[in-house]
């Protein structure tokens, strides 16, 4: 008798829980298709400046999303008030025959049940997610619309003030790029000037170390200016014995 009244009672739990899981299957599909709508009313009206259509389609499907979400989370609690039940009547003492019966029965409405929250939450996620997109992109073009409405004068000198702005930038990048290499030149002939001045210093010194090279080195360079001399002497003298020679 225990074992027929247990029978009887998991048989009614299960047809609440079938009973609750075609209606959720029915919200759920409900509900993906208003979030799949509200998308495309979104995208619809995204090049649309009316300020009253949109605006009203918007929120009656937000209202309704609201609603739909709730009823959603009732009928999953219900599911899950169904299940534990079930669970309890697993436990019962004289039911050791039917525990694997009502496991696998249990388990199979414990899955079912993670199916629809997981599926509710995703969709819930992705609608909040495009509704928070959207807004933001309906907020960045009101900003947009009311700058283009503004007056056509102070956007002009707004304009102008910022091509200025952007003259004096370009300006004194130059500047400082001037400057920089001129900083770099003088560096560089500071150096070379600093190198020849030690070069000068080295030979003056092997020329004070060694009187003997110097005295060798003026000798060499007068008697390179006594040839020359000559040379030269030479060549003035044969020019005018041939001017000489070509004139008679």
């Amino acid at each position: 008798m225990l074992c027929l009244g247990v029978c009887v009672c998991v048989t009614d739990l299960r047809k609440q829980a079938r009973q609750l899981e075609n209606e959720l299957d029915l919200k759920l599909v409900s509900f993906s298709k208003l979030c799949t709508s509200y998308s495309s009313s979104r995208d619809g009206h995204r090049g649309d400046t009316s300020d009253t259509t949109p605006l009203l389609n918007n929120s009656t499907q937000d209202r309704m999303f609201d609603t739909m979400s709730v009823e959603i989370e009732q009928l999953l609690a219900k599911l899950t008030a169904v299940n534990d039940k079930m669970a309890e009547y697993t436990n019962a003492p004289g039911t050791t025959s039917l525990n694997a019966a009502l496991m696998h029965t249990l388990q199979r409405h414990r899955d079912i049940l993670q199916d629809y929250t997981h599926e509710f939450h995703k969709t819930k996620g992705n609608f909040l997610a495009i509704r928070e997109r959207e807004d933001l992109l309906g907020s960045v073009r009101k900003d947009i619309e009311t700058y283009k409405s503004g007056s056509g004068v102070n956007n002009r000198r707004t304009e102008l003030f910022l091509k200025e702005h952007e003259h004096l930038r370009n300006s004194d990048r130059l500047m400082d790029d001037t400057i920089s290499i001129a900083m770099a030149t003088k560096e560089n002939m500071t150096s070379q000037r600093g190198m020849l001045k030690s070069i000068q210093s080295r030979v003056n010194t092997l020329a004070n170390r060694f009187p003997t090279i110097n005295n060798l080195i003026q000798r060499i360079n007068l008697r390179k200016r006594r040839d020359s001399l000559i040379l030269g002497t030479v060549i003035g003298v044969c020019t005018i014995l041939l001017l000489l020679y070509a004139f008679h």
